[in-house]
This record gives C-alpha cells, sequence and structure tokens, in this order.
C-alpha cells in the first residue's frame, strides 16, 4: 500500500529550500521518497521569470546532495513545477508531495476507510519548438496524462481532481532555431507562446480525461476556442524546461494516509460559492471563512486566474487587460488569491495565472488537499 504525502513550507526567496529541508530532517518526508514538488515564487510570471528557474535549479542541487544524484539526474524522477508571481497578499511557497510505502492497515483498511489521495507523475519528452502551442503538444500531453493516472492507480476519470503541468515556452532563440532547421513555431511572439503552450498542455489533459472528444482539437482552436476547457487542467509555462512535467492528484483506493482532494470550477474571478462547494465536499463549514479548526486541516489550495477576455466581471467593467503597466495575468492573480484566501483564511496559495482552456473565460479551477476529519 501507497500513502500520498503533502506538506506545505514557507519560502523566504526563490532559492530558500531550508523549508523542504527541515521536513526530511524531521522524518515529514525522505528525500527519496518525493515525487514532485510545486512552488509559487516571487517574479513577474512572464517570459524572463528567473525565479522558477532559480527555485528548481536549488531544489535539484540540494535534494541531489542527498540522494547523490546530479541535479540533472533529480529532474529526471522528481517534477518540478514553479510557478512565478505572488501578486497581492500571495505568499511564496512550495508544496511537496511524497509516496511512501506503508504496511500498516492493509487493503482492507483502504477500502473500509474509502478512497485517499493518490498522486503519479509523468513527463513527456522533450519538445521541439514548432511543437509548441500545437496538437503534437497536445497529444504528448494526453499520453503522459494517461501515463501518471495508471501510475496513481486512479481507476476512474472522475476521480481525477487536479492535473498541475509544468510546460515550455519559445524564446527568441528557440524560435531562430527551429527556423534554420525549417520549422515553422506556431508564433514569433513569445509572450503568446506561453499562452499557446499552456492552452495546448490543458486540451491534452481535456481529451486524456475525456472532456473533449478528440474530433473537437486541431491546430486552429488552440488559444481560440475558448468554448473548449477542462475543469480539472492547471498549467504553467516556464523558460527552464522543453517538456511537459505533469502531476496528477485524485482519490483512489488501495492507497493509505488522511488526505483527500475535492475540486471546482470558479466561474468569474469573484466566485467565492465555488471555494466554499469545495470546503464542504471534504466536509468543512466554510461560513464567511474557514474556523481555525478547519483551517488547520486545508494542506494545500491550488486555483487557476485570468481576466474575462470580454473586459467585464458580472457586467461591471474591468481594465486588467488594458494595464500598460501591468500584465493582466499578474491582476488576475491577485484578485483572485485575494477571494480565494478570504474563504480559506490564509494566503499561502497556489495561484497560477493564465487560463487558456482552463475552465471557463474568466474563471478556472479550484482544488482543495485537505485531512480527512475523524
Amino acid at each position: 500500500m501507497r500513502e500520498c504525502i503533502v506538506a506545505r513550507v514557507p519560502m523566504r526567496h526563490p532559492g530558500d529550500i531550508s523549508g523542504i529541508e527541515r521536513l526530511i530532517a524531521e522524518g515529514t518526508v525522505a528525500a527519496g521518497e518525493i515525487v514532485a514538488v510545486l512552488g509559487k515564487t516571487e517574479g513577474n510570471g512572464c517570459v524572463n521569470d528567473f525565479t522558477r528557474a532559480y527555485a528548481a535549479d536549488m531544489l535539484k542541487i540540494r535534494l541531489g546532495a542527498r540522494l547523490g544524484m546530479t541535479a540533472e539526474e533529480v529532474g529526471e524522477r522528481i517534477a518540478t513545477i514553479m510557478s512565478g508571481g505572488t501578486e497581492g497578499a500571495l505568499s511564496p511557497h512550495f508544496v511537496v508531495i511524497a509516496i511512501r510505502e506503508t504496511t500498516g492497515g492493509g487493503d482492507d483498511r483502504s477500502t473500509a476507510n474509502g478512497p485517499r489521495l493518490a498522486v503519479g507523475a509523468s513527463f513527456t519528452p522533450d519538445l521541439l519548438p514548432e511543437e509548441i502551442g500545437r496538437m503534437a503538444q497536445v497529444r504528448a500531453t494526453a499520453d503522459a496524462v494517461a501515463r501518471a493516472i495508471r501510475k496513481a492507480g486512479i481507476e476512474r476519470p472522475e476521480d481525477v481532481h487536479w492535473v498541475q503541468i509544468k510546460c515550455p515556452l519559445l524564446t527568441t532563440e528557440r524560435i531562430n532555431e527551429a527556423r534554420a532547421r525549417g520549422g515553422e513555431p506556431a508564433t514569433d511572439e513569445t509572450y503568446r507562446s506561453m499562452a499557446l503552450s499552456r492552452g495546448a498542455s490543458a486540451l491534452g489533459v481535456a481529451l486524456a480525461l475525456g472532456e473533449i472528444p478528440p474530433e473537437a482539437l486541431c491546430d486552429e482552436a488552440i488559444g481560440r476556442d475558448m468554448g473548449l476547457w477542462s475543469e480539472r487542467a492547471s498549467t504553467s509555462a516556464g523558460i527552464e524546461l522543453m517538456r511537459n512535467e505533469v502531476i496528477v492528484l485524485g482519490n483512489g483506493q488501495g492507497w493509505d494516509g488522511d488526505a483527500m482532494i475535492a475540486h471546482d470550477v470558479m466561474r468569474d474571478p469573484i466566485d467565492i460559492t465555488a471555494v466554499r462547494s469545495v470546503l464542504r465536499r471534504l466536509g468543512m463549514e466554510p461560513g464567511d471563512q474557514l474556523g481555525e479548526a478547519d483551517s488547520r486541516r486545508v494542506i494545500a489550495v491550488l486555483v487557476k486566474a485570468e481576466p474575462s477576455r470580454d473586459g467585464l466581471i458580472r457586467g461591471h467593467r474591468h481594465i486588467m487587460w488594458d494595464d500598460s503597466d501591468i500584465n493582466a495575468t499578474r491582476h488576475g492573480r491577485a484578485l483572485v488569491g485575494g477571494v480565494v484566501a478570504a474563504a480559506i483564511g490564509h494566503a499561502a496559495i497556489f495561484v497560477s495565472g493564465g487560463a487558456e482552456h482552463q475552465g471557463p473565460d474568466g474563471g478556472g479551477p479550484v482544488a482543495v488537499i485537505a485531512r480527512v476529519a475523524r
């Protein structure tokens, strides 16, 4: 039997791995048990946000020292998904996900207790620059999601509640390299490439989970047909990789532990009702804000955010897309982070901006991992 262990630790700066090292020193997790680390870093979340690469590199170096591996070898076995941007009250932090083999209880106990938090991780092969934002990325992502689901032992697609993906973006160097070989990238705008990569990855999740039929997908739909979306995908683009790194989180039989996950979809950035719905599904009574006892049960909160393209929130005009000083995704993270923090009672929340094909226009999926009430 396996137990999925999830822990949230703060970071003082993007290279601060001390919280993770404390978890290891205290015996909460062993370095060899870690399968994925999600990081919310304090950069701008745009093309030149190197806080993501800095955090990922430091994590691989420090874990490599403990495991007797090179940083590259650590990267082959541990998904390091860093999301830049902690605007507003969002607090920089890591979410550490580990798998521990257990002997207590046996399968009978797991069945009696019901399903528990399950995790699976997988990777696509490195993508060519001209494959980013196109169906090649969609199909590779769908294959990786299917592998991760099998690794997690989750039998039904509806028991998958969150798929977190880190995906690549285009730089000028990558665009020129592709063209030198005769390849043509999906865009020559590096910032636009982030949206296309996120969108293609999200559609790959939707394809793997049966949320969208294969015949509805084509290159032209990516980043354009926003009527196509997944309610469980969360994708984040970065400069630090050329493959998709995939983490599937759900509830499955045969898993031990005291944690579960639930999700819902925020219909717009101020849909606090969806957040409260998730909390109720996990046996909490949110009220205006979670009480202290329930708040202690919450391990991690995962959210997608993006301003609506029509420039309206419930009929009222917003200017997030028109602000030339602050990127729209940064506005979106701050807004949604504040709304979700008000429901949860703290701001150590993993809010990822750029929700192309991830929930409806202007909204996005939200998931909570929490300990089961005893």
